[in-house]
């Protein structure tokens, strides 16, 4: 098919798409050219930039156009291909036992995948991940890392002592509710006696389900979620949808329900009616990390989110990392072996790479492009991405609002965001007027293949149109005092943990290695798109390859 009819056959796909998001409201105005919406002015003059990952090379490889020949070849003993937490993780653990001959493949010109991060005059700041907390004690693998990268300094009677410049400064969290900036994110402020109890009521019933075992004595939710119990009668949960199951529970409070919604958008980016119940109750009864110097759970966090803990793992391993390289085929050959076709768009250059075993740390809509030539029995139609918004703003000042002043974490009741956090919580400095806050909007109001296609198509202008009324409403007047706005949109932010996915047969295929050639490291393995779910996977698949593939 010629080139000029492949294009318009994609126009014309694309204006019924885009007749379609009109009409449900998905997008406004504008004509579609060339990849992009003309330009509408908004009534807000403000500068800034509007990015996300390297849609060029993704279409390169969805659309599989047609390379030049390859004019290198070469060989690798291991051949890592993503750089995310798990491609990152997985080559740590190759180069901490002693294996050199590995090479890390990334399509972006930095590595991190959603730990990615951005800096300006005034801070750095988060464009995807953004904090973790003290690790389970029982979490070896982790702690022995967080003592690796100084996160741990020491320990105290045997409990982790964590650096205090990370954890969270205070304050940390608040909620505006009822027209009050109220103390942390459980709705309390002007909330009724019988939504109090209902509250209260839920959260003694996760905190006895976090530290209940199942009858194999492991912990009913725990992190990794492979450690958790195998009872049956907990893993049905995954079978329906948390609003069914807190319905079946008789759990009607307004408020309650708003807090339990929140907080799946905020981990899973969906709504609790498309959340499995597992995955509901894993959010808040898998967490169960002590540390000597700070309370359960603790946050820690640092002005430029994960991506502090993505330098620390990618600084090791520069040498390893190729950038700006996109992984376009995979095959199996005769002696064995793996040949692996990449790209860098930016040569033009195109190679094939021998080796003897290969890690995808790729998410699995990417794989299911690059193993097309393999047999694989999976649905790949049961991972469900979720779409995000994130927009970073500088800010000269932060008008006065009644109750809690500042925090990390700044959430408004009942509004489309999970909020913003304030990068500049963890400078020494914190009493400075500028600064950046990252504002974050999961767009899970339609299904997510609609919602990623709107995404797409808005502009910055259009963008600005959405994010600024939200803003005004949880500050009045802050329009004139932002200086500037970054927005990113992720298409495929995070796995959602959708009914019937974490402890289905088909998940559980997608995580098995082929002919011990292939091995898979992803988050989305997980179906909990965290941090220490990406760590761990990247530790599972190197440590089957230096196990022999056990």
């Amino acid at each position: 098919m010629s080139g000029q009819t492949s294009y318009k056959a994609d126009l014309s796909t694309y204006l019924k798409r885009r007749s379609f998001l009109l009409s449900v409201g998905l997008i406004t105005g504008g004509i579609f050219l060339n990849g992009c919406l003309s330009k509408i002015k908004s009534k807000y003059n403000i500068k800034g930039s509007l990015n996300g990952p390297n849609a060029k090379a993704g279409h390169i490889l969805r659309d599989k156009v047609k390379l030049p020949e390859a004019t290198v070849f070469r060989k690798v003993k291991i051949l890592i291909v993503g750089s995310g937490i798990s491609g990152l993780s997985a080559a740590r653990w190759l180069q901490k036992n002693g294996e050199k001959d590995f090479e890390v493949l990334e399509l972006e010109n930095h590595p991190g995948g959603n730990s990615h991060y951005g800096t300006n005059k005034t801070s750095s700041y988060p464009v995807g991940a953004h904090y973790i907390t003290v690790a389970n004690n029982d979490d070896d693998l982790l702690i022995d890392f967080l003592k690796e990268i100084n996160v741990i300094t020491h320990f105290e009677n045997n409990i982790p002592y964590y650096n205090d410049y990370f954890l969270t400064f205070e304050p940390e969290e608040r909620l505006l509710i009822n027209g009050e900036w109220q103390d942390g994110l459980i709705p309390d402020f002007g909330v009724p006696e019988e939504d109090k109890h209902q509250i209260k009521e839920f959260l003694a019933f996760v905190n006895k389900l976090k530290n209940t075992k199942g009858n194999d004595g492991k912990f009913l939710f725990n992190i990794p979620i492979s450690s958790s119990s195998t009872d049956k009668i907990y893993r049905e949960l995954d079978k329906i949808t948390f609003k069914k199951y807190l319905e079946e529970k008789g759990y009607t409070s307004k408020y309650l329900l708003w807090y339990l919604n929140y907080a799946c958008k905020d981990d899973y980016g969906q709504k609790l009616d498309k959340i499995s119940a597992w995955a509901g109750l894993h959010y808040f009864a898998s967490r169960r990390g002590n540390a000597a110097n700070a309370e359960q759970n603790a946050i820690l966090t640092w002005p430029e989110g994960n991506g502090w803990i993505m330098k620390q793992l990618a600084g090791k391993l520069k040498e390893h990392i190729k950038t700006s390289t996109l992984c376009y085929n995979i095959n199996l050959m005769e002696n064995g072996n793996i040949l692996a076709t990449v790209y860098n768009p930016d040569t033009n250059i195109t190679e094939n790479i021998e080796a003897e075993k290969i890690i995808l740390s790729s998410p699995q809509f990417i794989n299911n492009r690059l193993l097309k030539n393999l047999q694989r029995l999976i649905d790949y139609s049961t991972f469900s991405y979720s779409p995000w918004l994130i927009a970073n703003i500088t800010i000269n000042e932060l008008p006065q609002s009644k109750g809690r002043a500042l925090c990390w974490d700044n959430v408004a009741y009942n509004t489309a965001s999970v909020g913003y956090v304030n990068s500049a919580q963890q400078h020494l400095k914190i009493s400075e007027d500028k600064k950046v806050i990252t504002y974050y909007l999961p767009l899970c109001d339609f299904e997510p293949t609609v919602a990623r296609l709107a995404a797409y198509s808005r502009n910055y202008e259009q963008w600005l149109d959405i994010v600024i009324p939200e803003l005004e409403v949880i500050h009045p007047e802050i329009t004139q005092a932002i200086e500037n706005i970054d927005f990113w949109v992720w298409g495929h932010g995070m796995i959602a943990p959708t009914k019937n996915f974490i402890w289905s047969e088909n998940l559980e295929k997608a995580r098995a290695p082929i002919e011990n050639k292939i091995f898979f490291a992803h988050s989305d393995l997980s179906g909990i798109s965290i941090f220490e779910e990406a760590f761990h996977q990247g530790i599972k698949a190197a440590k089957q390859i230096l196990d022999g593939g056990k």
